[in-house]
């Protein structure tokens, strides 16, 4: 009974994030979606120029930047469908993360990642491809 009502609540509270970041910075952050609390968004100078896809996952975290002050850039960052960006990852201005996509924990991503491959490190690089991921979020293939 209380794991229903927490699991509830964590949907309402979701679905509440996603609409703010949709309606107030202007992100484009699709409504099945899931984006970790502790995940962050570019919201200071680009926020406009994020954009998440269905069923993508951004876990605990997670970076995802749409600016570079030093460069004076200002760039779309492009998570396409059924992609999950591991804990700590850092997506860096710019960056497309093609479909059915891994970032591994604690990488970060200089250069787009291809569709259905995992990549890690620092910076991120293909450490295996072929894989889908289903809209549950788990990697399947």
């Amino acid at each position: 009974m209380i794991s229903k009502v927490r699991e509830t609540l964590w949907h309402i509270i979701s679905a509440y994030k996603i609409f703010v970041m949709n309606k107030i910075y202007g992100m484009h952050v699709d409504p099945s979606a899931k984006v970790s609390f502790k995940a962050k968004l570019d919201k200071s100078i680009n926020p406009k120029g994020i954009y998440i896809g269905k069923y993508s996952r951004v876990l605990y975290q997670s970076v995802i930047l749409a600016h570079d002050y030093s460069r004076a850039l200002k760039v779309d960052t492009i998570i396409k469908n059924n992609c999950i960006i591991g804990i700590r990852a850092i997506i860096m201005p710019g960056i497309t993360v093609h479909e059915h996509s891994v970032v591994a924990s604690g990488s970060v991503v200089t250069k787009d990642v291809p569709p259905h491959c995992i990549v890690a490190g620092n910076p991120a690089r293909v450490v295996k491809e072929g894989i889908s991921v289903s809209n549950e979020g788990q990697i399947i293939r």
